[in-house]
């Protein structure tokens, strides 16, 4: 079974043969998608808040296109062995670039992807002044996804912001058009109370859901436990790395900049070693005993 089949059927069992709460951490970069397999993490996420950051420097404002975004998904995918999630934004189009984003998303080895019913070019779902399309248009972009599909055990996520500009109840009763349409599972954006987390979740029974806990955004922070009780199937962590980044590179570049050392900064670091050991060093220095000269000289003369 190919590796990208593994990670699909493994994702499945998570979303619907477990009652376990799957934490996902949104990585900004290979390394961090290493590292944060290295740490436990059984299955990660690749979004656009921090592509954008990372690749461009810029906000998630819609200005992250198509192929920067799986450029991004598919380094992270070639790099771990542990299942993918995929921010596909509002399907970079129509249902036709909708169909070409699945496929190609499918293809770069991705578990799923959600698509969001924001007017492009969209926002981060915490940043105020999102403007939303009609339901019917995301109704769509999901029947053709779903069509586009290569694997019925490519997850299919809606994603509605309708939270923050209209009210809860309607952005339930778009997520249960969503679901109709075709949606493995549903993600309403942005709930601003511990209780609308809980409504949103008896309005949703059977259906795998996810949380998304941004530090001084609209929803309240729960724990993992907390939501899993509830009966949440995700929760993702979308902008924790990319921020623990920034603040690290400030406080180095800082004392660079004022003192041309980084005395207050080395017990901060990993050491030489064990970033080699990290990254895996060790095992390509052991190909390369494996195929030097000398080796395969052996092996042909016996």
């Amino acid at each position: 079974m190919k590796k990208a089949e593994k990670m699909r059927e493994k994702f499945c069992k998570m979303m619907f043969e477990s009652d376990r709460l799957t934490n996902m951490v949104v990585v900004p970069d290979v390394l961090a998608a290493r590292v944060a397999e290295q740490q436990g993490f059984n299955a990660l996420f690749v979004a656009g808040y921090s592509a954008s950051a990372d690749l461009l420097g810029l906000p998630d404002r819609g200005v992250l296109d198509f192929n920067q975004q799986l450029d991004q998904l598919n380094r992270v995918c070639q790099a771990v062995n542990v299942p993918v999630f995929a921010d596909a934004d509002t399907g970079y189009g129509d249902v036709e670039n909708v169909k070409r984003t699945v496929q190609a998303f499918e293809q770069a080895g991705a578990v799923g992807l959600f698509l969001e019913d924001q007017q492009w070019p969209k926002r981060c779902g915490h940043m105020a002044g999102k403007q939303l399309v009609p339901t019917e248009e995301l109704e769509a972009k999901l029947r053709a996804a779903v069509e586009a599909r290569h694997h019925d055990n490519f997850l299919i996520m809606s994603r509605t912001d309708a939270r923050q500009s209209y009210g809860l109840e309607e952005a339930i009763n778009r997520s249960k058009r969503y679901k109709a349409a075709g949606a493995d599972m549903v993600f309403v954006e942005a709930p601003q109370s511990k209780d609308e987390l809980r409504q949103v979740v008896k309005e949703f029974p059977d259906v795998p859901l996810m949380a998304n806990m941004i530090e001084g955004g609209d929803t309240p922070l729960t724990s993992a436990d907390e939501l899993e009780k509830m009966g949440y199937r995700i929760l993702v962590h979308p902008n924790d790395l990319t921020y623990v980044d920034a603040y690290a590179d400030r406080m180095l570049l800082n004392e660079l900049h004022t003192t041309g050392k980084t005395d207050h900064s080395q017990d901060r670091m990993i050491e030489f070693p064990e970033f080699n050991q990290m990254v895996g060093l060790d095992k390509l220095n052991s190909l390369d005993q494996q195929y030097s000269n000398e080796s395969m000289k052996e092996y042909l003369n016996n």
